[in-house]
C-alpha cells in the first residue's frame, strides 16, 4: 500500500518533442489519435463489463435485469462525474495540447476564429 508521499507524485503526462504526423493533415492525425483513445476505453470498458456480467451470474448475486431499473444514488453519481469527465479529457487530450502550445507561444487567440 502506497504511503502519502508516493500517492502526491504525479507524472507529466505530455510527451516531450515533436510528434510523428502520419497524414498530410495534421488534423486527420488528431482525429486518428482520438479515435484510437476511443477504442482503447471501450475495449477496456466491454472486458469490465464482461466480467461483471460473469461475475454476477456466477454467485447469483441479482438479476442482469436490474441493471436496467438500478436508482443512482447521489454519490455514486458524482464519482461518475468525476471519472466522465477524465474520460473525455484523455479523449480530446490531443486538441488541448495544441491549445496549450498556442497560448504558450503568443497570446492565445486565433486570428481565424476571432474574425
Amino acid at each position: 500500500m502506497p504511503n502519502d508521499d508516493q500517492k502526491k507524485i504525479k507524472l507529466p503526462r505530455t510527451a516531450k518533442g515533436k510528434k510523428p504526423q502520419y497524414f498530410a493533415d495534421p488534423t486527420v492525425d488528431k482525429l486518428l489519435s482520438m479515435v484510437l483513445t476511443l477504442m482503447g476505453e471501450l475495449s477496456v470498458t466491454r472486458d469490465r463489463l464482461d466480467t461483471v456480467e460473469r461475475l454476477i451470474e456466477k454467485h447469483g448475486v441479482f438479476k442482469v435485469d436490474e441493471i436496467e431499473h438500478y436508482d443512482i444514488p447521489d454519490d455514486v453519481d458524482q464519482i461518475r462525474s468525476e471519472r466522465r469527465s477524465a474520460y473525455i479529457a484523455r479523449v480530446l487530450k490531443t486538441v488541448q495540447d495544441e491549445l496549450d502550445a498556442l497560448q504558450s507561444k503568443g497570446d492565445g487567440k486565433n486570428s481565424e476564429l476571432d474574425d
